[in-house]
């Protein structure tokens, strides 16, 4: 594994992974663009941009895009989340340049025709109600919110209907041309990898990117609060969680490890607690959201409404006992969990590609893997405690989406 950078002229910064022995490739451009740059009054305009980059360029349309790429056998996909937009590739390595080149065509010469425009806002609406009728997934958005209620970090990255179906073509180029600069992007490539090739092909490619400076996201502050929605549902949905901590915040590491502890596996404490022995829910979970500047920490589950008052004292029975009966035994546990998933990771050139981008993101430089592993084995049996009793010391926010009446964390 051979992991090199360049930066060229222009800004645009580029991070390959050369895996030996390896006949396949993944390569993508990530944009610092998201939902949390976006201005209230185009909420979801990220998310409709990365939509409309396949429909048509100066040199190819909409099915010439897709032919180009599945001809060789390759896959073209991208995605929005609120601080990133990714368009990125599964291909042969030999098909590296084809690749390449469509992902430079459709990030510089897209051109918004009107009809497709229409189509594609049709999707996106689609795509929206199918988030509303799944509660499951609509809670995160509504728990977001609330965390971070009024900021742009607390929009969904859809964006409201009304928002939707009002963006314009003009709307689209005028974001993109003042928010898709070359400094704001990583070019990611791994697998069966020619570095000095991709920084030429890159080179060659992206000579049309703008450079022009770029305004900072809005700083976020946490809220917490508490939401309600009575919906006729089988379940009762619901998210609690706190204030945490962002990518580089070095306590992200002891936060990992209480994620996992908690609710990262079938032998976690809340599984175990919530399910094995109470059998109040299917599924439960806690997890880590980590923002550039900022993080949420939220346990997930869903339960039928007769169960949700022994629920929620149970969940937060097992918080509040956390940190005085945490055992050495559970924390290699979990730390070998990380571990192992961190290194499995490596048989997948789309996860390595995908760890390129974001490392350069965020740390511009690629962390090895030896250091995270290190990093937490570092981690003590006194800072999972320090951070879990921090964690549940702050206000939390509780949404919660189904039928019955409200419910109250506290």
């Amino acid at each position: 594994m051979t992991v090199r950078t360049t930066t060229l002229d222009n800004g645009l910064r580029i991070i390959t992974d050369d895996i030996p022995g390896i006949a396949t490739a993944a390569l993508g451009l990530w944009v610092e663009v998201g939902a949390r740059n976006e201005p209230e009054n185009i909420n979801g305009i990220s998310h409709f941009l990365e939509h409309m980059a396949f429909k048509g360029t100066t040199t190819r349309s909409a099915l010439q895009i897709v032919e180009s790429i599945e001809n060789v056998g390759g896959h073209l996909n991208a995605y929005t989340s609120k601080e990133n937009t990714a368009y990125h590739a599964r291909i042969l390595a030999q098909d590296i340049p084809l690749a390449l080149e469509l992902i430079a065509d459709i990030i510089q010469n897209s051109i918004f025709e009107g009809n497709e425009i229409e189509r594609e806002r049709g999707v996106i609406l689609q795509e929206i109600g199918q988030a509303m009728d799944t509660p499951d997934d609509i809670i995160f958005d509504y728990f977001q919110n609330t965390a971070f209620s009024g900021q742009p970090l607390g929009r969904p990255i859809l964006g409201p209907p009304d928002i939707v179906r009002s963006l314009s073509r003009d709307d689209l180029m005028g974001y993109m041309n003042k928010e898709y600069t070359a400094e704001r992007m990583v070019f990611a490539a791994a697998g069966g990898v020619d570095h000095d090739q991709i920084v030429d092909l890159c080179r060659n490619r992206f000579s049309n990117l703008l450079t022009h400076p770029t305004k900072e996201y809005e700083k976020a502050a946490y809220k917490g609060g508490h939401f309600y929605e009575k919906r006729d549902l089988e379940q009762v949905h619901l998210l609690v969680g706190f204030e945490s901590y962002s990518y580089s915040d070095p306590e992200s590491y002891p936060l990992a490890i209480y994620a996992s502890l908690l609710g990262g596996g079938m032998s976690s404490r809340l599984f175990q607690e919530v399910r094995e022995k109470r059998g109040l829910v299917y599924s439960i979970s806690a997890f880590n959201s980590p923002f550039r500047d900022t993080g949420v920490f939220s346990i997930y589950a869903g339960t039928g409404p007769e169960k949700v008052k022994e629920l929620l004292p149970t969940v937060k029975g097992v918080l509040e006992d956390f940190p005085g009966t945490l055992e050495e035994g559970e924390i290699a546990r979990s730390k070998a969990q990380l571990k192992a998933g961190l290194l499995m990771g490596l048989e997948r050139t789309s996860a390595r590609c995908e760890k390129l981008a974001q490392h350069m993101m965020i740390y511009n430089r690629s962390i090895p893997y030896q250091e995270i592993i290190e990093k937490v084995d570092a981690v003590t049996k006194e800072d999972i405690i320090a951070v879990a009793t921090r964690l549940i010391a702050g206000d939390p926010t509780f949404a919660v989406l189904g039928p019955g009446g409200d419910v109250r964390w506290a």
